[in-house]
């Protein structure tokens, strides 16, 4: 099959998008659905942040397009908290949580590390094995889940066995590494593109059978805009990577000012 880039935003839900990007008068509700018919991917963000129920996932799904998909990014209970040691009951917990509800609209799951994590190949190794690459592995893994969900809150099961894949956007520099680059590559793991107005390491290695663009800001970390002549960059950059049959999932998260959903319109527009 022919590769393909997606390009789309980290989140919808921002009030200062409200007049701007979304229409005066627009409900809040249907924000998803209006963002989702102008761009094809969209992150899930609060995932990261608590674990979310099955009629959650299921109803935004219902809300998109066919065709649409959706990234979701792993919990900072995993990542933050956890610092991935010993992931197996929390990675079972986080699938059980309803993501499998969102179908063929579930797209790449992402990680995002926290800037103290330095690389440590054991612990990188261990997590990424950890991981399920497919939706029946996933619903397996999920029939593990703990005390934590019960009932309505747990969907341990698949329409359909569909592969997973996974990105994990590292923030130390300690992951610009050979050894770092060849654990990812091991495991088929995106190593995640994250253009952070120069916070966090910048890492260009491809280590997968696609590649995920994050685009937090190139001069000011989640607030900047970018210019016509940086999304022309990066439009030439994801136009060599899907020549040379990646895949591409490219998520602006500059979304402080406004700028996300517009930048996220154009970069598309150019890679048409």
């Amino acid at each position: 099959m022919t590769a393909r880039a997606r390009v789309g935003i980290s989140g919808w839900t921002y009030p200062g998008w409200r007049g701007d990007f979304y229409p005066d008068g627009l409900p809040q509700r249907r924000e998803l659905e209006y963002a989702a018919h102008r761009l094809d991917t969209i992150e899930i963000n609060g995932s990261f942040y608590s674990l979310q129920r099955p009629t959650s996932y299921r109803k935004w799904a219902e809300q998109t397009p066919d065709g649409f998909v959706f990234a979701v990014k792993g919990g900072r209970f995993i990542t933050h908290m956890r610092r991935l040691a010993d992931p197996h009951a929390s990675l079972a917990n986080f699938f059980a949580s309803g993501i499998l509800a969102l179908g063929e609209r579930l797209g790449p799951v992402l990680w995002q590390l926290p800037p103290t994590l330095r690389f440590d190949a054991d612990l990188a190794a261990s997590f990424l094995a950890e991981l399920p690459r497919t939706t029946e592995a996933a619903a397996r893994l999920a029939g593990d889940h703990d005390d934590k969900l019960s009932g309505d809150r747990v969907l341990a099961e698949t329409d359909e066995d569909r592969p997973i894949r996974h990105a994990v956007e590292v923030r130390h520099e300690s992951f610009a590494d050979d050894a770092a680059r060849e654990v990812f590559a091991e495991h088929d793991v995106a190593l995640v593109v994250a253009d952070t107005a120069g916070r966090y390491p910048k890492l260009f290695d491809v280590t997968a059978d696609f590649v995920y663009v994050r685009l937090h800001g190139d001069e000011e970390l989640y607030a900047s805009g970018y210019t016509d002549s940086a999304l022309r960059e990066w439009a030439g950059r994801i136009g060599a990577w899907t020549e040379a049959g990646l895949d591409v999932f490219a998520y602006f998260d500059n979304d402080m000012k406004g700028y996300a959903p517009h930048d996220a319109q154009r970069l598309a527009e150019l890679l048409t």
